[in-house]
């Protein structure tokens, strides 16, 4: 097994280095069905080996696309050999990475793979139930994509081990036209991680999800368009969710504080109400497994949470090994690589804002005349912590109750101002895991939140 080659590679790391040894594959599956026309059927792999190696306060990296017993050999001479030139180059940093925890982590998850046919049996499934049971629709489409990571990591002063990080989603769109023509659309997404027969092993839960996206997608063919300003809100999961990761997670990344990120100058500050708490979650979260679990990062740290906000004040950022060394603080495990060519760097893993105690029907009776926004189809943010997400699904809120769907609209605002107006937060949370973050490299990631009521600036027509 390629983790027995590994494990004697360690007598190659060189003395008074810190190196790490990774071996990754990568596989991915993407199918695609257009109202019942098979589109895309692809199945990718990639695999490799890659080294890092720390000395004289520089890193050296090579990488190959072999996964082999020489390729490790290959990359680790070269890896020494680059930090020992760029060492004898750059000028000598004060801040020295300490030794960390060592310790083996076996595997966590088991990838099992499943046939292309059992995938699109079961999408043409769900094709056929969306043709029976949603009839004033104009175009459907439903996809799947399978994707997982598995590492096999060595250290000389850290967790060793093998970790996998596999998740299964399918995604449904429908679409249809509004009362006065405009085309308009939903989609959802279904999954999680682990293997596709986890996270689908009921078809009829399937059915459900798209029963609840159909009665949306009907309910926003009558439509309204929000009125524009600066408008009480109550903000769904999903949204609280993308603010968690966007808007405020990218700021607290330590490498980009270092870049000047509003989060510098505001750690132990106010940047929120009391009633906000959040945290980067590392592989369990309220009792449950997180989204999608990191139990070791690729430096070889054990994963722990990391608190970023603590009622309503900053009290953290996330940092690999090199950046909590600089700040003073333990690193908890965000060094991670989405390739076997890619260097660690610092991402966020399972990012939420905490329920509070109050209950959704509370929440809603509370607003007199605001909206109530419940579904995200993107979002942007910068460093200053100043966002604009779509809103593809929402309701007003009329003296207390639920009125008419709105059509798509936007959100924008300044996170640390906007989180300043939150005066309830609901006991539940909603999690979303389906996607990418795209900071320099693809890495999967989970974000969440409960409702939250606050004030925010929304689009109009």
């Amino acid at each position: 097994m390629i983790e027995d080659l590994f494990e004697s590679k360690k007598a190659l790391f060189a003395d008074g280095c810190r190196t790490e040894l990774r071996a990754q594959e990568n596989r991915q599956t993407k199918i695609s069905l257009a109202n019942g026309i098979i589109t895309a059927n692809t199945n990718t792999c990639a695999s490799g080996v890659g080294a890092r190696v720390y000395k004289n306060g520089v890193f050296g990296f090579s990488s190959t696309a072999e996964y082999s017993s020489l390729a490790a050999d290959k990359v680790l001479k070269a890896a020494t050999e680059n930090a020992l030139f760029l060492g004898s180059h750059a000028p000598k940093k004060s801040v020295i990475i300490p030794p960390s925890e060592s310790g083996c982590f076996k595997v966590n998850k088991v990838i099992e793979p499943t046939a292309q046919k059992d995938y699109i049996d079961f999408l043409q499934s769900l094709d056929s139930y969306i043709v029976k049971n949603c009839p004033n629709i104009k175009s459907r489409y439903v996809s799947l994509s399978a994707d997982s990571m598995d590492k096999i990591i060595y250290t000389s002063d850290g967790y060793c081990g093998h970790h996998t990080s596999p998740r299964s989603y399918i995604y449904v769109t429908l679409e249809t036209e509004h009362k006065d023509g405009t085309p308009i659309d939903l989609f959802t997404a279904i999954g999680g991680f682990g293997n596709f027969f986890d996270t689908h092993k009921n078809i009829d839960d399937c059915y459900k999800e798209i029963d609840e996206l159909y009665k949306k997608l009907m309910d926003k063919r009558e439509g309204v368009y929000a009125e524009a300003g600066v408008k009480t809100v109550v903000l769904g999961g999903d949204l609280a969710g993308m603010i968690a990761h966007e808007a405020v997670g990218h700021t607290v990344e330590a490498d980009l504080v270092k870049m000047g990120s509003v989060a510098g100058p505001n750690l132990n500050k106010v940047v929120a109400s009391p009633l906000v708490n959040l945290t980067d979650f590392a592989h369990t979260a309220f009792g449950k497994s997180a989204p999608l679990p990191v139990f070791v990062d690729d430096e070889g740290v054990l994963a722990e949470d990391a608190v970023l906000i603590k009622d309503g004040v900053l009290v953290g950022y996330m940092n690999d090994r090199e950046s909590a060394a600089e700040f003073g603080v333990k690193p908890v495990g965000n060094a991670r690589a989405w390739a076997f060519s890619d260097e660690p760097i610092i991402r966020m893993r399972n990012t939420a804002v905490l329920p509070g105690k109050d209950k959704h029907d509370d929440i809603i009776a509370s607003v007199d005349d605001g909206y109530y926004l419940i579904d995200t189809n993107n979002g942007e943010a910068d460093l200053t912590g100043e966002f604009m997400f779509g809103v593809c699904m929402g309701y007003e809120i009329k003296k207390g109750k639920l009125g008419r769907a709105l059509m798509d609209t936007t959100v924008t605002g300044i996170a640390f101002d906007m989180l300043k107006t939150v005066d309830m937060v609901s006991d539940n949370i909603n999690w979303s895991s389906s996607g990418f973050c795209g900071k320099k490299q693809w890495i999967p990631v989970g974000m969440g939140g409960p409702e939250l009521r606050c004030k925010i600036t929304i689009g109009g027509k």
